[in-house]
C-alpha cells in the first residue's frame, strides 16, 4: 500500500476541508491519478501527520477532508544542524534534499572564503525559497512531518561567532586526531560544519576551533563537499540518532 503525502501551508485540524491547487493538485490528480475517496496524508510542518481523504475535485483543484491527526514517527531524536559551506547549483540542492531525508533539524548554508556562490538581497530570498521547496518535497517522500529550518547564507565567521548552541560543535578535518563517530557518542544535539569545494581556509578553521568546534576526521579518503556532508550526517544519525537501530528503513525509488 503506497503512502501519499502532501504538504499544506495552512493550519490543519480534524474535520477541516482543504483545497489544494497548482502543482500539488496536478500531481495528485494527473500524475498519481487519485479519485474521490482515496486516502492522502497531509502535513504542515507542525510535527503531526493528518490522515485525510479526497472529497472531490474542482477546476484545477483537489478537495480534501482531514479525518485524523497522528504524531509523526520519522523524526530523529538527535537535534542535528548542518552548517554547510555553500556549493554550486545542483550540488547544494543535493545536500538539502539528502540531509532532509536523513533527518536533520536545520540547515545553515554559509558563505566562506572559497565559496563560489555568493548570495545577497533578492537572490538570497529566491534561493532560500528554492531550498525550502526541495526540503518539503523530501519530507513528502521520506515521511517527515517537520521541515528543517533553512537559514543562513551569512558569512561563516558571523555564523559561528553568534550564541553558542547547546550540544557539541563538530568540524570535519581530514587530519584530526579523533573520529567523527567517537566525538558524537552520547550527544543529543550536534552542529556539524562542512566546508565548501576546496575546503575551509586555515583562518576559518582556527576561528571555528576558537568558537568551540572540535575537529573530527571522517575517513581516509578525500570527499567532495556534498559527499562529506551526507556521509557525516549518516554517521551521526547511526551513532546518536535513529539509523541502524530497531526502526524500519523504507527505501523508495
Amino acid at each position: 500500500m503506497r503512502l501519499i503525502r502532501a504538504h499544506v501551508d495552512a493550519a490543519l485540524a480534524v474535520g477541516a476541508l482543504v483545497e489544494l491547487e497548482g502543482a500539488a493538485a496536478g500531481h495528485l490528480r494527473r500524475v498519481l491519478r487519485l479519485e474521490a475517496g482515496d486516502a492522502v496524508t497531509l502535513f504542515n510542518g507542525d510535527g503531526a501527520d493528518y490522515p485525510s481523504r479526497i472529497s472531490g475535485f474542482g477546476r484545477g483543484t483537489v478537495k480534501i477532508e482531514v479525518t485524523g491527526r497522528a504524531a509523526a514517527r520519522a523524526e530523529s531524536p538527535l537535534a542535528l544542524t548542518l552548517v554547510q559551506g555553500m556549493a554550486r547549483g545542483e550540488r547544494m540542492d543535493f545536500v538539502v534534499q539528502k540531509a532532509t531525508e536523513l533527518g536533520v533539524a536545520a540547515i545553515a548554508p554559509v558563505a566562506t572564503a572559497r565559496s563560489v556562490v555568493r548570495l545577497d538581497g533578492e537572490s538570497r530570498n529566491r534561493k532560500l525559497e528554492h531550498w525550502r521547496g526541495i526540503a518539503i518535497a523530501a519530507c513528502e517522500q521520506s515521511g517527515r512531518a517537520r521541515i528543517p529550518a533553512i537559514d543562513g547564507t551569512v558569512p561563516l565567521l558571523e555564523r559561528i561567532a553568534g550564541t553558542r548552541p547547546a550540544g557539541a560543535r563538530l568540524l570535519l578535518a581530514p587530519h584530526a586526531d579523533v573520529g567523527l563517530a567517537d566525538a558524537a557518542r552520547g550527544e543529543r544535539a550536534i552542529e556539524i560544519l562542512v566546508g565548501p569545494e576546496g575546503g575551509l581556509e586555515d583562518a576559518e578553521t582556527r576561528a571555528a576551533l576558537a568558537a568551540g568546534f572540535r575537529a573530527c576526521r571522517l575517513g581516509p579518503r578525500v570527499l567532495r563537499s556534498e559527499t562529506a556532508a551526507i556521509a557525516a550526517i549518516a554517521v551521526l544519525q547511526a551513532v546518536a540518532g535513529d539509523l541502524g537501530g530497531d526502526a524500519p528503513l523504507h527505501i523508495r525509488e
